[in-house]
């Protein structure tokens, strides 16, 4: 079995590349199996904080002992954020494909404002999602996958058609297009996060992409661009 580590900044298209890869007939997706263990972990009071807590595991041993237990597919597609890969033992990393999936941090906060209107760096996921590509090229000693989420809008089949192959999976055409609403999979959060995919149909731009950066979060802006501009300097292209 492969097991392809979606390792994404939050307000990304990490949902719909999951919706994408359900779409598969190879493959089953969990949907963030680290976020109580996030949550219990920092005491951050998200949306439906409680809900989630109570909806899932947050020991990590048991939740590594889950996935890598699954038997009945051929690829186990995590989608997992940046921020959630803490207090724990990293090495687990060493036996998956680790996919890395950014997005411009202006667009990016000016998404993430929308719902907790004073994010900071953990929130966003950049400067984590950086020292978690270091630790990947230590212990791998290559460079990991790196995936910037407006390549798949400018052109979503030959985009995926090189991730799948640099991802050494067939492409499947299926993976361009998905039912509007949820999936089973979908997290107790997804009614206070989900709301663009779940209208959607595929790889779309989002008319909410143009919004403004609010002008309190400028700073975190300028701190995050470093981490963004060393994460992409070899990502996949279409």
């Amino acid at each position: 079995m492969k097991i392809i580590n979606l390792i994404s900044c939050p307000r990304n298209l990490s949902t719909a590349l999951m919706y994408s890869f359900s779409r598969r007939p190879d493959t089953i997706v969990i949907d963030e199996p680290f976020y109580a263990h996030y949550l219990r972990s920092t005491g951050i009071d998200h949306p439906a904080r409680n809900e989630t807590i109570n909806s899932m595991s947050s020991d990590i041993e048991s939740i590594l002992s889950k996935i890598f237990s699954r038997k009945k597919c051929q690829i186990l597609f995590l989608k997992n954020m940046a921020h959630h890969h803490i207090n724990m033992d990293l090495s687990f990393l060493q036996n998956m494909t680790n996919l890395f999936l950014v997005r411009n941090p202006k667009q990016l906060i000016a998404s993430f404002a929308q719902v907790v209107k004073n994010p900071s760096m953990q929130d966003i996921g950049l400067q984590k999602s950086w020292e978690l590509y270091e630790y990947i090229v230590k212990i791998h000693r290559k460079s990991p996958l790196v995936l910037d989420s407006e390549e798949i809008l400018n052109n979503p089949e030959r985009l995926l058609s090189n991730l799948c192959n640099r991802l050494k999976i067939n492409f499947c055409r299926e993976m361009l297009s998905w039912p509007k609403g949820g999936i089973k999979e979908d997290g107790v959060w997804a009614k206070h996060w989900y709301k663009n995919v779940h209208s959607s149909t595929g790889f779309v731009k989002q008319k909410t992409s143009k919004r403004k950066l609010p002008k309190h979060c400028e700073s975190l802006y300028f701190d995050a661009l470093k981490y963004y501009d060393k994460l992409t300097v070899n990502s996949i292209t279409a």
